[in-house]
């Protein structure tokens, strides 16, 4: 039986790279939420492996992790001028680690603690309007240029 896993699925398409991927190397990819995308600067922290979370890491996944987490909320930070980032994850959608890195402006009440939850489920349901397609692409080729990715795509 071959694993059917959304997360791999994008890792290999070439058209969802080249709307929201920001960043790969041997370990990780950091992507925005991709469309219909609930706020600017919803990046997603994936592994690369297919691996469910932490407990299933390498040892280099491992000793990585926190550097590769910081390095996005901090990148989130300089481009959402938000005032902090919220980090979930949890993993029964995907089965593949998918770390959600939330850009929570205390001027926006929707995204305030589990409030974050009820935008998105608004968002996904039409009722409440997604991030420009214009506004999401502007963020990912900034988040490109910053964090020095040339992405080739073949």
């Amino acid at each position: 039986m071959t694993l059917i896993c959304p997360i791999c699925d994008l890792h290999r398409d070439i058209d969802q790279q080249k709307k929201y991927e920001i960043y790969r190397d041997d370990l990780w990819v950091l992507r925005h939420h991709p469309a219909p995308a609930p706020l600017l600067g919803w990046l997603l922290l994936d592994s690369l492996r297919h691996c469910s979370g932490p407990i299933d890491f390498s040892a280099n996944e491992s000793s990585n992790w926190g550097i590769a987490v910081r390095d996005a909320c901090t990148l989130i930070k300089q481009l959402t001028q938000c005032d902090r980032v919220y980090t979930i994850a949890f993993g029964e959608g995907a089965q593949h680690l998918h770390l959600h890195l939330i850009p929570r402006l205390i001027s926006n009440p929707a995204t305030k603690a589990w409030c974050i939850a009820d935008h998105y489920r608004s968002v996904d349901s039409g009722k409440s309007p997604p991030v420009m397609p214009d506004q999401l692409n502007e963020f990912v080729v900034k988040a490109r240029e910053i964090k020095g990715t040339v992405l080739h795509y073949s």
